[in-house]
Order: C-alpha cells, then sequence, then structure tokens
C-alpha cells in the first residue's frame, strides 16, 4: 500500500485504554477518530506499526499526567515522533464545557498539527528515578509538619505549651518525654503520636542517605555540586532543583526559566494601560519552593562561612565568581528594598527569582555528565 504524507496523531490515555485520533497533514485534512485501545506495550506498538505503513511521517502526542513518561519512551523507542504536552498550555474555547475522550483525542491532533502545544521536557529514566526520590522525602517533609503539628495540638487542648526556643530540638524534645497524663488512654495516644514523629523523622533521614548514596553516580551530579556555590543552595537543594527543573541550559534566556519557575509578575494590559499583579504560580511549584527558602538566606551580609567554602572547594573559579557577585548583589538588593517599604515576602521573592537567572548562568558552565565543569 502507497504511504500518504504526513500525520498528527493525538493520544488521551488513561490507566486501562487510550483514545486515539489522527489529522492528516493537510491544513484542511482530515481529522477521524480511530477509536480506544489497551494501554498496553504490545497494543501501542501494533498501533504505531499500523500508522507507519500507511502514513510517511507521523508525529504523536498526549498530555502530561498520571500515566507518566512510558507510552512516549516507547513510541521513541520505535523510531516516530512523540511529545508530551504541558496541559495547563494547550488552548481551550471558553465555551466548550463537554470533555470527552474522542473529543480530547480529537482536539490534540489538531491543535498539533497547526502548531499550538508546548511540550514539556521529558527525563531520562534515571532523572525520573531519583526525582522520584527527591518528591518522596518532600512528602515525608510535609508529613512531619502535620505529624508535630497533631503533638502541639494535642498539648493545647489539655492547656500546655513550650515556652522556650528552638523547638523540636534538645530541650523540647525532653519537656515533651516528661509529659505526663492522668488516664491512661490519654498517655497512650500523647505516646502513638510522638512515636509518629519519631517514624517519620527515621523515614526522613533514610531518604537522605540514599540520595546522598545516588547523586554522586548521576549524570547530573556536576550541576548539582555547582550550584552549591550559591549562598543557600545546600547539597538536597541543589538536588531537589536539579531534579525537578531538570538541565536548565535547555532555556535561551534567564527570564524563560523564570517563567518555568512561576516567578515572574502576572500581567493585565490593554492599549496604553500595563498593569502587573502577583507572581503567576505557574510551573513547578517543588523548584520554586526550593528557591524561596534559599533567597530568605540573604538577608544576611555577604560573606562565606566554612560550610559554604568547603562546597566551593572543588568548583572552577569562575562558577565561584558567579556565587560571589551573586551573593555581594542579592544581599544589597535585599536590604535596598526592604528600606524601601517593599513587604518581606515580596522581596525574597524578587531574590528567588534573581536566584534562578544566576544558577542559569552557572549552568552554562556546566557539562552534564562529566566529572568535572568546564571553566568556558
Amino acid at each position: 500500500m502507497k504511504r500518504q504524507g504526513e500525520a498528527f496523531v493525538g493520544i488521551d490515555t488513561a490507566k486501562a485504554r487510550n483514545a486515539v485520533a489522527v489529522a492528516e497533514g493537510e491544513r484542511n485534512g482530515e481529522v477521524r477518530y480511530l477509536g480506544e485501545f489497551d494501554n498496553t506495550p504490545d497494543a501501542v506498538a501494533k498501533l504505531v506499526r499500523r500508522l507507519a505503513e500507511r502514513y510517511g511521517v507521523v508525529h504523536y502526542c498526549y498530555e502530561a499526567g498520571p500515566t507518566g513518561y512510558g507510552l512516549y519512551r516507547q513510541i521513541r523507542a520505535l523510531g516516530q515522533d512523540c511529545g508530551v504536552v504541558a496541559p495547563s498550555l494547550i488552548p481551550r474555547r471558553p465555551g466548550d464545557r463537554v470533555k470527552t475522550n474522542r473529543r480530547d483525542a480529537t482536539s490534540l491532533a489538531r491543535l498539533l498539527r497547526a502548531g499550538e502545544l508546548t511540550t514539556v521536557w521529558v527525563p531520562d529514566e534515571t532523572h525520573e528515578a531519583v526525582r522520584d526520590l527527591v518528591r518522596t522525602r518532600a512528602m515525608a517533609i510535609e508529613d512531619y509538619r502535620r505529624k508535630r503539628q497533631h503533638v502541639s495540638s494535642f498539648l493545647l487542648r489539655h492547656g500546655r505549651s513550650y515556652e522556650g526556643s528552638p523547638t523540636w530540638k534538645g530541650l523540647h524534645l525532653r519537656w515533651l518525654d516528661r509529659q505526663a497524663f492522668a488516664h491512661p488512654a490519654q498517655r497512650l495516644a500523647f505516646q502513638e503520636l510522638l512515636n509518629a514523629v519519631r517514624a517519620t523523622v527515621e523515614r526522613i533521614g533514610r531518604l537522605e542517605a540514599a540520595l546522598l548514596e545516588v547523586v554522586p553516580a548521576w549524570t547530573m551530579a556536576p550541576v548539582v555540586a555547582a550550584f552549591q556555590a550559591m549562598r543557600g543552595v545546600g547539597f538536597l537543594t541543589a538536588t531537589t532543583l536539579v531534579a525537578e527543573a531538570g538541565d536548565i541550559r535547555r532555556f535561551d534566556h534567564p527570564r524563560q526559566l523564570m517563567a518555568f519557575l512561576g516567578l515572574v509578575p502576572s500581567e493585565r494590559s490593554t492599549g496604553e494601560t500595563k498593569r502587573q499583579g502577583a507572581l503567576t504560580k505557574t510551573g513547578n511549584i517543588r523548584a520554586r519552593r526550593a528557591l524561596i527558602e534559599a533567597a530568605w538566606t540573604y538577608r544576611h551580609s555577604a560573606g562565606i562561612g566554612d560550610k559554604h567554602q568547603s562546597r566551593q572547594r572543588h568548583l572552577p573559579e569562575r562558577i565561584r565568581d558567579i556565587a560571589w557577585k551573586a551573593q555581594v548583589r542579592l544581599c544589597a538588593r535585599y536590604r535596598r528594598l526592604v528600606a524601601r517599604g517593599k513587604r518581606v515576602t515580596v522581596v525574597v521573592a524578587a531574590i528567588a527569582r534573581e536566584i534562578a537567572a544566576f544558577l542559569w548562568a552557572i549552568a552554562r558552565h556546566i557539562d552534564p555528565g562529566a566529572q568535572g565543569a568546564s571553566e568556558a
């Protein structure tokens, strides 16, 4: 059978079955719904072979979601082009209130042919594994906060509060162990809450130890090491940023990275009027949160402590210079913005946005997969 020209395939993925539609290459070409197929490797391979026999060039796409990147990797392994689409950036008609698998697949195929879809960066399997470990640690940290709140709420209901600081460290932990309750049920309940907190701390420790073991063998390890030249960016913060944002050299300009992290102001302008609002907060929330936490350290004067020096010891001079330039600028900028009456949270967001730009500059001098950083 003679193969036709170009085809664009939209796939609406689900746990059990995939809805598939194909748009033929011409602008007014036919858009056909092919039906639903089992979401299994054999069924996908059969569909890809069938379309490859009919069309000369086939492009596939599907929305990023809970089904992950397995479908992407299989289609690419079969020698076909495939993209994973950012769901939040898919054009949608305001008046379209009907959503079905068929309509979604057809819409993806049509928009892919029109070039209206934005694809996301897809990590390799090792990168995805490190990201899973980072996210599991983040969930454990959140669980730890909730469990601590349960303990504090229990004590508050019984009229007990700790006046000292800091909490959840030596003196406070000993104070918690000394708490006694008249009723056996209350003693048991309180001890179970404390045990849950301690178990979560141990879980976090295991996950952090696993990261310390896995990251040095990762191809992105040089980037993780270089990012630690920046103030406020330790091993865990750097690992989180790299795992979530990936190779940020793919951004042609730091403003693109800032937008990816949701650290740029929203805007609603018309005519001669220009109005900017709060941060967009789109993109990767975990990477954005890590940068915000790092930004708080710039409220202090510029300087390099012992731990910071040890992180920089084996880094090229060019990267250390960028980090020092960033620290001098951002510490001064923090003080200047606060003196102008800006809210501290707004100032920290502005500092986090500039940290992203300096990290982008550092990444331009790093070759992922190499054992060291480039001086170029």
